[in-house]
């Protein structure tokens, strides 16, 4: 009904129906860790669900998926690497059955949909328990002086290289198996510092530390680990992203004059994750920070932390990760809403250098916690919107379809002849104009469907301009091919 009530409301009102973005990342983490659904539900149960979130998502306007495939050196896909997550079937190692891929089954499922899907790995995390039992052939079992345990859990310990050549292995292998859009990272580094307990790496720093100042050393690892996987998924596949959500302070100005006016934990100095020399070296393709605090929070400001960020993106996308739960909890002071969402979403949008926001977490986003995906369905998400361009990968545009016609209430088109996998169509663009309007593509307002198919069913054909774009695996868009319908 989406779609017949646009080309409705286009067709008779010629009106602009808000003023959003056509190009804005609208995305979701679906994290798999401490999910207990997964082990409880049949194979069919799973695939069921699943298809149910990515529809009530979609329908919220989200775009994106960040989908945890690697929750703790495990995996929800099919791996000769690493066993199955005991988060999808109850037992690590034990394969789901009947058998079924979950990242495999979730790629299909996006694409279907127009929506994007990342990976998302968590590089150095082995157990997420104390008694947490590993099968006889994990790779901890087989090397248990390459892990350390930290605060009741076990991790690879960063300092040394076998690991991180480890590490890029399982990323080559996701990228070089499955049609992924990005392999994502989250702000799991060096782990969150447990109160008066040192990261026990003496031995690998010993052998390895070269004479460095300790915490130069462990930050090297990080920015080793994040060059390297880097050139591992451009290498294999340059379509695909590599993207990464720290947590949300940089550094604090009182540590470094370029930090933000902030006073909290850092990731510079507390994960060793130097996120800013990352995106300055072109190691990533887009940084997700975690601004997860509310508008006035004393030590961690959204208002601050948003405007940092976004002077501070180097060139690379900049996403903002936000917190559904203090986004909808907590009232806006300088408005008096009663949530802060319209505030932040009008921050989110206020920078160029910004390209959207990702909520956490995707679950409760989905069952509109609050009513925070009517609202957005219902005003920054009420248009359609691609998600954002990667010029520094490629622009070149995909070739244009041809062959547009209608018969009934039914587009088609033939698909453009594949000749390049950075450029080939990943989806279509339909836009509608009625008379006398503009036929200007970039108004996110006349975009009408977004879809995967050679063909469209209108159901209700309107006099007026229609138009169908490829978009490619880059999100680069073709000329535009043009229909005009006369009565």
């Amino acid at each position: 009904m989406r779609r017949v009530t646009i080309l409705l409301f286009l067709a008779i009102s010629l009106v602009v129906l808000a003023n959003n973005p056509k190009r804005e990342f609208r995305g979701a983490w679906l994290q798999t860790v401490y999910q207990s659904q997964y082990a409880r539900q049949s194979t069919e149960q799973n695939k069921e669900y699943l298809s149910d979130l990515l529809d009530r998502l979609q329908q919220a306007g989200i775009n994106a998926v960040i989908f945890q495939v690697r929750p703790s050196s495990d995996a929800f896909y099919d791996s000769d690497i690493e066993p199955w997550s005991r988060f999808l079937t109850g037992t690590t190692g034990k394969a789901p059955k009947p058998m079924w891929d979950p990242l495999e089954y979730m790629i299909e499922e996006c694409h279907a949909r127009g929506m994007e899907l990342h990976a998302w790995l968590n590089p150095y995390r082995v157990t997420t328990s104390k008694n947490e039992k590993l099968p006889n052939d994990h790779i901890y079992n087989q090397y248990p002086n390459r892990f350390v345990e930290y605060g009741g859990k076990i991790y690879f310990d960063p300092g040394i290289p076998e690991n991180r050549e480890y590490i890029k292995r399982v990323v080559g292998d996701i990228v070089s198996r499955y049609d992924v859009d990005a392999i994502h990272f989250d702000d799991y580094f060096y782990p969150y510092p447990v109160a008066r307990k040192s990261f026990p790496d003496d031995k690998s720093y010993k052998k390895y530390g070269k004479g460095m100042a300790r915490d130069e050393w462990r930050r090297q690892n990080v920015n080793l680990l994040v060059e390297e996987v880097h050139k591992v998924i451009s290498e294999c596949k340059p379509w695909v992203r590599f993207g990464i959500s720290p947590f949300g302070i940089w550094r604090n100005k009182s540590s470094d004059k370029r930090g933000s006016e902030t006073s909290g934990m850092e990731n510079y100095s507390a994960l060793y994750a130097d996120v800013l020399l990352w995106s300055e070296q072109g190691w990533v393709d887009y940084v997700m920070p975690q601004i997860y605090w509310e508008l006035e929070n004393q030590r961690a400001s959204y208002s601050v932390l948003v405007d940092w960020w976004a002077h501070n993106s180097n060139g690379r996308h900049l996403i903002v990760g936000q917190d559904v739960e203090r986004t909808m909890s907590y009232a806006d002071v300088a408005t008096s809403d009663s949530t802060q969402l319209n505030h932040k979403m009008q921050l989110a949008r206020k920078y160029l250098s910004i390209n959207g926001s990702c909520w956490w977490w995707g679950y409760i986003f989905a069952d509109n916690h609050k009513g925070i995906a009517d609202s957005l369905a219902g005003d920054y998400y009420s248009t359609y919107a691609l998600p954002p361009a990667y010029p520094w990968i490629s622009e070149k545009r995909p070739k244009a379809v041809e062959d547009l016609k209608c018969e009934g209430t039914i587009i088609s088109w033939k698909e453009p002849k594949r000749h390049n996998k950075t450029t080939d169509a990943s989806k279509y663009v339909i836009y509608y104009f009625a008379e006398g309007m503009i036929q200007d593509i970039e108004q996110s307002e006349a975009i009408i469907a977004i879809t995967t198919e050679c063909s469209y069913d209108l159901e209700v054909l309107l006099p007026g301009t229609y138009i169908v774009t490829v978009v490619d695996r880059l999100n680069n868009e073709s000329k535009p091919t043009t229909l005009k319908i006369e009565y």
